[in-house]
């Protein structure tokens, strides 16, 4: 069992990739926290995950005291907290950086960027009190290049590369690992979006657009991220901090 007794913190619990990783870490002995917004749909997740090792937490990772409170519950529940997988996010609206509002990129900054540095200043004393462990933050294929009607997104997903290497380097001596996930698209409610918002009359044509452009011809399932961020979570990746892990299909080869 590669994550046997260990505790997972995961926001944007009730996500596809959230969802995913809770399943393969729970497989391997894991006990998960699960965080978002609605409660409704974390229930739905803990119902389809069908594990006594699974519970959830209604928080905003905007909120210092929400991300303070995620910890303390997993560290009440399950006895503390070895990997905290920062993986909220949203991606906004699909419009030029001209007509971008400003109150919308406010609020994808928040959840983007401030919402993974609040859970590290939160994760990392607990971490600190099992003597180490695993923060994974997921990024983006749009974490290294550009995209266009997509600029608040991409700057977000560039800023917490950053953030996680500055980090890395600050905890790596304690035995704190810090490494991003960036996916290319991947079959889930946010590329949806995405696409209804670049062809709103055909999104599928936009799916299909966007899943030429990667080499494996196909986007990413929930499941192939997931199983990257186990090898992260676990101590196989024991000498492995301030890297950024592409699962984008060659995308960026």
């Amino acid at each position: 069992m590669r994550l046997e007794n260990k505790v997972a913190v995961i926001t944007g619990g009730a996500g596809g990739i959230g969802e995913a990783a809770a399943k393969r870490f729970i497989a391997e002995g894991a006990n998960v926290l699960l965080v978002d917004l609605d409660a409704g749909a974390l229930e739905a997740a803990c119902g389809r995950i069908g594990s006594n090792r699974v519970s959830f937490l209604v928080g905003d990772v905007t909120c210092a005291v929400d991300n303070q409170a995620m910890i303390d519950t997993a560290t009440v529940r399950y006895g503390g907290v070895d990997i905290f997988l920062a993986n909220a996010g949203i991606e906004g609206d699909v419009a030029s950086l001209l007509d971008y509002p400003e109150e919308r990129f406010d609020e994808l900054m928040a959840i983007n960027v401030k919402g993974p540095f609040l859970g590290l200043r939160a994760a990392v004393p607990a971490l600190r009190k099992r003597g180490g462990g695993s923060v994974i933050i997921t990024s983006s294929v749009a974490g290294i290049k550009g995209a266009p009607s997509l600029a608040p997104y991409v700057t977000s997903k560039h800023a917490v590369i950053g953030l996680m290497k500055s980090a890395a380097k600050e905890f790596a001596a304690e035995g704190i690992r810090v490494n991003t996930v960036n996916p290319s698209p991947v079959n889930t409610r946010m590329m949806r979006s995405i696409e209804h918002g670049l062809n709103p009359d055909q999104p599928e044509q936009a799916q299909q657009m966007m899943a030429a452009g990667i080499p494996m011809q196909r986007y990413a399932e929930a499941e192939d991220i997931a199983n990257l961020m186990l090898f992260l979570a676990s101590d196989e990746s024991s000498f492995i901090t301030g890297a950024v892990y592409m699962a984008d299909g060659g995308s960026v080869a």
